[in-house]
C-alpha cells in the first residue's frame, strides 16, 4: 500500500510539472490607461509637446515603482490641435469610455470647453492654471493660480520701488483671466501706491504691437505686464525691445520653455521676468520643505536620465501625473471618477515639485500665494533663477 500511494503521488507530482510545462504563460495585467489631451501641434504646442515628455518620464518612474497595485499605467495622448473645438471632441470620446480621470488640457480655453463636457463623468484635471473650478467639483487645475501669480508679480514689483506700471494682455482668454487677476490685485489696499498707469490689448494674430507698446511707453511706466504666451509673447517682446521701453518685463509661467527663450534671444529685454512655483534652481537664500527638495531632485534626476532638461512644462504636468496614479493607486485599478475625486479633494501634506499640496485648504488647486516666487532668464546660464521669497517679495 505504501509504494502504491508513494507511486500515485509521484505520478501526480509528474502530471503537475508536466501540465504546468505545457501550459500556456499568463497574460500580463493590461495596463491602468490615463487620458491625457494636450495641444501636440498648433499655437499652444510649445506648451503641449513638453508636457508629454513630463508624463512619459513620471511614467517610467511609476512602473518601475509597480504601477498602479502592481499594474503598469499608460497615459494616453490626445493631440487637441490647440483648438477648443478638438478638445470637446477628444472630451466627448473620452467620456464614453468613462475613466475616472482625465489630464488636460493645456490652455484656458481648451480646458473651459472641455470641462462641461465631462461634468458628470470623469475627473478633469486642467493643466493650466488660468481655470478657477468650483470647490467640490469634478474639475481640478493645476499649479498656482494665476490671480495669486499676479498679486506675487505685483507685490515683487512694489518691493523694487516700481509703482508706475503698464500692462499688456492678448484678447484670448488667457490673456482676459490675467488682466482679471491684476485689476483684482490693484485693488488690494498693499497696492494703494501702486498704478497702472497704461492698460493695452492686442490679438493674438497682430503681427506687431508697435501701438501698443507707444501707448506704454508715453505713460512712462517704471514696469511692464505682459500677459500672453507662446508667439504673441514673442510679438510682445519684439514690440518691446523695438519701440524703446528698456524696463523690466513680467509675464506668466507659461512662456518658461527653453524653445522660447531660444527663439526670443535676440529681443529679449535687459531684464525678463516670469511668475513661476518653487521648482527652478535656487541658491541657499530660499530655504524649501525638505520633502519638496527631494521631489524636486527625483525630477531632475528622471530626466537627466532621460537626456533631457526640465522646463515649466514639467513643472505644468509631473505632480499632476502623480496625484492620478496615487488617486488610482488609493481606490485600485477600478477606481470610479468619485473614488479619485475623493482622494484628491482630501488630500493635504503631499509633496511636489511645485511645494506642500494641500487641498482641503486650497480647494480644486492645493496650492496658493504661498508658492509663488518671481525667476528671471539668465541668458549666460541659460537658466530660469529665483529672484524673490514665496509670495513675491523681493530677495
Amino acid at each position: 500500500m505504501t509504494g502504491s500511494r508513494g507511486l500515485t503521488v509521484a505520478m501526480l507530482l509528474l502530471c503537475g510539472v508536466a501540465a504546468t510545462a505545457v501550459a500556456p504563460p499568463a497574460a500580463s495585467a493590461q495596463p491602468v490607461d490615463i487620458p491625457v489631451v494636450l495641444p501636440l501641434t498648433g499655437g499652444a504646442a510649445f506648451l503641449g509637446q513638453g508636457e508629454r515628455t513630463a508624463l512619459q518620464i513620471a511614467e517610467k518612474l511609476v512602473n518601475a515603482d509597480g504601477g498602479v497595485n502592481g499594474v503598469p499605467v499608460r497615459f494616453v495622448f490626445s493631440d487637441d490641435q490647440s483648438s477648443p473645438q478638438a478638445a470637446v471632441q477628444h472630451a466627448s470620446q473620452i467620456r464614453i469610455s468613462n475613466p475616472p480621470i482625465v489630464l488636460g488640457s493645456a490652455i484656458v480655453a481648451m480646458c473651459n470647453a472641455m470641462a462641461p463636457v465631462l461634468r458628470d463623468g470623469p475627473v478633469m484635471y486642467c493643466l493650466s492654471p488660468g481655470i478657477h473650478p468650483a470647490p467640490g467639483s469634478r474639475v481640478f487645475t493645476g499649479f498656482i493660480s494665476t490671480h495669486d501669480l499676479a498679486r506675487s508679480l505685483v507685490r515683487y514689483y512694489r518691493g523694487r520701488g516700481f509703482k508706475r506700471l503698464a500692462m499688456i494682455t492678448s484678447s484670448d482668454a488667457s490673456g482676459q483671466d490675467g488682466r482679471l487677476g491684476f485689476e483684482e490685485a490693484m485693488k488690494l489696499p498693499e497696492n494703494a501706491g501702486v498704478r497702472i498707469v497704461a492698460a493695452v490689448q492686442f490679438n493674438t494674430t497682430d503681427v506687431s504691437v508697435a501701438a501698443q507698446v507707444q501707448t506704454m511707453k508715453a505713460a512712462d511706466p517704471q514696469a511692464v505686464i505682459a500677459w500672453t504666451s507662446g508667439s504673441p509673447f514673442g510679438t510682445v517682446l519684439k514690440g518691446i525691445v523695438q519701440g524703446g521701453l528698456d524696463v523690466p518685463v513680467g509675464t506668466t509661467d507659461a512662456n518658461m520653455t527653453f524653445a522660447q527663450m531660444q527663439q526670443y534671444a535676440s529681443f529679449m529685454p535687459t531684464e525678463a521676468l516670469f511668475m513661476s512655483t518653487v521648482w527652478p534652481p535656487h541658491g541657499p537664500n530660499l530655504v524649501l520643505d525638505p520633502r519638496v527638495v527631494a521631489a524636486q531632485k527625483r525630477m531632475f534626476d528622471a530626466y537627466a536620465a532621460a537626456g533631457s532638461q526640465p522646463d515649466i512644462a514639467a513643472a505644468l504636468a509631473w505632480d499632476y501625473g502623480l496625484l492620478a496614479v496615487a488617486a488610482l493607486r488609493h481606490a485600485g485599478p477600478g477606481a470610479t471618477a468619485e473614488q479619485v475625486r475623493g482622494f484628491i479633494a482630501g488630500t493635504k501634506d503631499w509633496a511636489g515639485i511645485n511645494g506642500i499640496y494641500d487641498f482641503v485648504r486650497e480647494p480644486q488647486r492645493g496650492l496658493d500665494e504661498s508658492d509663488a516666487v518671481v525667476t528671471r532668464w539668465e541668458a549666460a546660464q541659460k537658466m530660469w533663477m529665483i529672484v524673490s521669497k514665496p509670495r513675491g517679495e523681493p530677495l
